[in-house]
């Protein structure tokens, strides 16, 4: 089983990024994935997932400008994060979580948000 994270990058304050989490390996369409982040001196913490039904939910501080979706198809989960601030600099990592199974956590993808 393998999770990886692609799409980050540097970008300036009010720009947008796509992530995506490839899966490979494993039942994709039966497991939630989550987006969880981890800034420099801090905790990681969750900012969306989405269950293999499609419900969403996200960390309040990403409400209104983040989307999490996914492509069972593509065995893809993707994080479409607009209006980026500052603080939304952190490594962005994607998780597979499905009762009964082993949690995979992916690799982890950069993002920098500095003008």
């Amino acid at each position: 089983v393998q999770l990886q994270a692609f799409g980050g990058g540097s970008v300036q304050p009010g720009g947008s990024l796509r992530l995506s989490c490839v899966a490979s390996g494993m039942t994709f369409s039966i497991y939630t994935i989550g987006w969880y982040r981890q800034a420099p001196g801090k905790q990681r913490e969750l900012v969306a997932y989405i269950t293999k039904a499609g419900s969403t939910d996200y960390g309040d501080s990403v409400k209104g400008r983040f989307t999490i979706s996914r492509d069972n198809a593509k065995n893809t989960v993707y994080l479409q994060m607009n209006s980026l601030k500052p603080e939304d600099t952190a490594v962005y990592y994607c998780n597979a979580v499905h009762t009964g199974y082993s949690s995979y956590w992916g690799q982890g993808t950069l993002v920098t948000v500095s003008s």
